[in-house]
């Protein structure tokens, strides 16, 4: 049987509004504080369910490998093993989003795979369930799969929901890929900003801990930032490589994009406490 396919699900970016890393536990993961909040720019997946257990995935980027270790891959059959579902899928990848610029790409990815197939297959997992998954394919997967901007702790699983204004931001994407595991493993990163409650955070200054090292190792993150710098407040995201910075109008962002240097790329995109892909599961 031929069955439809079901297109255009999105697999939206976020922002680390901040990131402050508090120290690093005895199984080496580190306590964080940080502050997810989701921007209208998405990848996109389409699922067409099988009738038979078999997982294909195609995609529209050359160095998206399509085997076992993907994570979509990964996570359709985390749920099949954990629903017992016997239904498969084709699903395509349509690659929006940068791999290593700290904008969750790969960790949406998976969050979207397991909320659609959920969905798609009737496997009726709650969203913790979902959540529960996801944490074991990264740290950054629940918070994809619960869809609203959150302040986390721990290594980022646990959650609380706020709503940070929703700024406009021009992404900087500079040409480099920053190894999420290389800059935690750095004996140079800043491990001992004290832990605040979420209130007075939200009401603090924000920073990021990890910005100093990537700009001290990576010449390209320094020079977008100090680029950026000049026009609005800019931060970098997670652990790099994007910079960002907010803007209160649309047109001030991309009036700034317009200027961007020849050798830079980037994107406008607005801050979304619920993200497109909640819209999405929330639609009929």
């Amino acid at each position: 049987m031929n069955n439809p396919r079901s297109t255009q699900w999105p697999a939206p970016a976020k922002l680390n509004l901040f990131l402050h890393v508090n120290g690093r536990r005895d199984d080496g993961y580190h306590e964080l504080q940080t502050l997810f909040q989701f921007i209208d720019h998405c990848d996109y997946l389409d699922f067409q369910i099988s009738d038979d257990p078999s997982l294909v995935l195609h995609s529209s980027m050359t160095d998206v490998v399509a085997d076992s270790d993907n994570l979509i891959l990964r996570a359709a059959k985390s749920l099949q093993q954990r629903s017992g579902c016997q239904q498969g899928a084709r699903i395509w990848l349509d690659k929006r989003l940068p791999m290593g610029g700290g904008i969750g790409g790969g960790s949406s990815d998976a969050a979207t795979t397991l909320v659609a197939l959920n969905q798609l297959w009737q496997t009726q997992l709650t969203t913790a369930e979902l959540c529960e998954i996801g944490l074991k394919l990264g740290a950054d997967v629940p918070v994809f799969i619960n869809g609203l901007a959150a302040f986390a702790e721990g290594v980022g699983e646990r959650f609380t929901p706020v709503t940070p204004t929703e700024y406009w931001y021009l992404v900087i994407v500079p040409d480099v890929h920053v190894s999420t595991a290389e800059v935690f493993g750095n004996p140079q990163l800043t491990r001992d900003t004290p832990k605040l409650d979420c209130q007075t955070l939200m009401n603090s200054e924000w920073k990021n801990d990890c910005q100093k090292l990537v700009c001290d190792r990576y010449p390209q993150v320094a020079k977008a930032l100090a680029w950026l710098i000049e026009y609005a407040p800019s931060r970098m995201t997670g652990t790099g490589s994007c910079v960002f910075g907010q803007f209160e109008q649309q047109q001030q962002a991309l009036d700034i994009l317009a200027k961007l240097p020849k050798d830079m790329r980037g994107f406008v995109a607005k801050g979304a406490n619920k993200s497109p892909l909640a819209l999405r599961l929330s639609q009929p």
